[in-house]
């Protein structure tokens, strides 16, 4: 070996560093919907299905594809339209929402939700709420009562995160306080959650099927802040309490 090739420097290849660190670019675009569903190995998503497999990236992929969304988002499931785009200004407004007043074979009346959580919603309400009614009660429901979707305030009930932007900030969020059944009951979170009813057990569930399809689900067991509504989003974390 000559002196000149002693001390010349070695050439470095697409190494297993960087095939990581490009896994990790990758996964995080899929979470953060920065990929179009066209680009990705799944197939669209078809809120009829249930038990979708990677539900929860298919649902991000509509983030920001405008187009899939309207592909996805039809009758009979939920009766969307789009809405024109609120340019953020100090973290408030909304990218690619929708409204809508049918969802899931429910009434609920939603002005404002981002695609990928009106997508969320309405595939929690026809295969999650409504069998769990028809079950429990012999019943389906008939209207949503929600404590409301996009409004420009901060995380409440949070001492670490309150002076962070709440999802409710980008529409991405609904809180959701009662449920209207088809034999005129309404079966209340805030009377029943905490109950030894059957009510009680029909909320507990639906709860709990609702983290399939949202990242942040949250209820009166998280705090006091959160004792008479659900509160559903598809934020950039995921929690279920």
């Amino acid at each position: 070996m000559g002196q000149q090739d002693r001390y010349r420097p070695r050439q470095r290849g697409f190494g297993l560093g960087h095939l990581v660190l490009a896994m990790i670019l990758i996964a995080g675009a899929l979470w953060n919907g920065l990929i179009p569903l066209r680009y990705v190995p799944f197939a669209a998503l078809n809120l009829n299905e249930p038990n979708s497999w990677f539900v929860d990236l298919r649902l991000a992929a509509l983030k920001f594809d405008v187009a899939q969304c309207k592909v996805a988002l039809k009758d009979p499931i939920i009766d969307a339209h789009a809405i024109p785009d609120a340019p953020h200004e100090k973290g408030c407004g909304w990218r690619n929402a929708v409204s809508f007043s049918h969802a899931g074979g429910a009434h609920v009346g939603i002005d404002h939700m981002t695609c990928e959580t009106a997508a969320a919603f309405a595939m929690w309400m026809a295969h999650e709420v409504q069998p769990a009614a028809a079950e429990v009660f012999g019943a389906h429901v008939t209207s949503v009562h929600n404590l409301g979707t996009y409004s420009c305030r901060n995380i409440l009930g949070s001492k670490a995160l309150k002076m962070f932007r709440s999802q409710h900030a980008r529409a991405n969020a609904i809180d959701v306080s009662a449920f209207v059944l088809s034999d005129g009951r309404t079966i209340s979170v805030a009377k029943s959650w905490k109950s030894d009813s059957t009510e009680s057990k029909f909320l507990h569930r639906i709860h709990d099927r609702a983290c399939h399809y949202f990242r942040v689900t949250l209820g009166p067991d998280y705090n006091a802040a959160h004792s008479n509504h659900f509160h559903l989003d598809r934020g950039a974390f995921r929690t279920c309490r």
